[in-house]
């Protein structure tokens, strides 16, 4: 049975003006249990791993600001969010969602968080919508626990994982991948084991074709034997924020590469929203519903 992390909280309500990014938490759920791919059965309210996972990967004095909501104006700002009690334990229910995603994945072969992909989170602060970072702490959790001991980061959103891709540098059991739009945010970017950056328009003919040159080679080369993918749908045509190129058919078959490169192999994957800002909430859903029922399709 494909196991999706999901809790209500993953909707926070925000101010007007903040409340956008927030809708798909609630209507994939619904429109995934309305055409029948998925039941009710499937969702999962995350565990609580305790603090222990989050200052493990994220400094303890960033991890203690949060707590007691004493970011400055500036901080607070880059993060895109008014800080609050309830954001903060929602972007902590999120990053435990993506862990225990990830040993679902261990038994099943797949599973996924209906929220996740905060991979502009740093150690030691929040960016773009994301405080704590769910795929750095997962990778973390797993390689320390011996749940993993290679594990191949797939993130294809499009803005670059920087983020992640920091607070991974020195974990040499982690391999970084992350394609993206080069041209866009963030302005500067970090460096992870590979880079892919795209030109603005890139059609999904370009990406499929540069997305399978560099993803087959790392999968021969790293030999992972757990996945996360970050699998973002701005990288759409339609999305306010991507500057590409894709349709949502093919934004599908790039989740069919990944996702049949695991089954293929026998490599678990655990598979974390990241964004999507398209001005027709419809095209939203549509092209992350696909990644679910591609999941149905391929494991169960």
């Amino acid at each position: 049975m494909l196991k999706i992390a999901f809790s209500p909280n993953y909707a926070h309500p925000l101010p007007e003006g903040h409340r956008f990014p927030m809708e798909k938490y609630e209507l994939l759920p619904e429109q995934l249990l309305y055409e029948g791919t998925v039941k009710e059965d499937s969702f999962f309210v995350p565990d609580d791993f305790g603090e222990e996972w989050i200052i493990y990967s994220h400094e303890v004095a960033y991890y203690e600001k949060l707590k007691n909501l004493s970011l400055s104006k500036s901080e607070i700002r880059k993060t895109g969010f008014p800080l609050s009690h309830a954001l903060v334990q929602r972007e902590v229910q999120i990053m435990n969602g993506s862990i225990q995603a990830c040993l679902f994945a261990i038994d099943h072969g797949i599973s996924m968080n209906i929220a996740g992909g905060t991979h502009h989170a740093f150690s030691d602060r929040g960016e773009g919508f994301c405080l704590l970072n769910d795929i750095a702490v997962s990778a973390n959790y797993l390689i320390a626990n011996q749940y993993a001991d290679r594990v191949l980061v797939v993130d294809l959103d499009v803005h670059q994982g920087n983020g992640t891709a920091q607070m991974l540098k020195n974990e040499p059991k982690a391999f970084t991948m992350s394609m993206h739009g080069q041209a866009n945010y963030p302005l500067h970017k970090e460096v992870s084991d590979l880079d892919i950056g795209l030109a603005d328009g890139t059609s999904d003919e370009e990406y499929l074709e540069i997305l399978e040159k560099h993803f087959y080679p790392i999968l021969d080369a790293f030999q992972p034997d757990f996945i996360i993918y970050q699998c973002g749908v701005d990288v759409l045509k339609s999305d306010k924020l991507g500057r590409l190129g894709m349709s949502i058919a093919g934004c599908k078959m790039r989740d069919q590469i990944v996702l049949q490169a695991a089954k293929v192999n026998m490599v678990p994957i655990m598979c974390c929203m990241g964004g999507g800002y398209s001005p027709r909430i419809a095209d939203i859903i549509e092209a992350h519903a696909n990644t679910y029922r591609l999941a149905q399709d391929l494991f169960f």
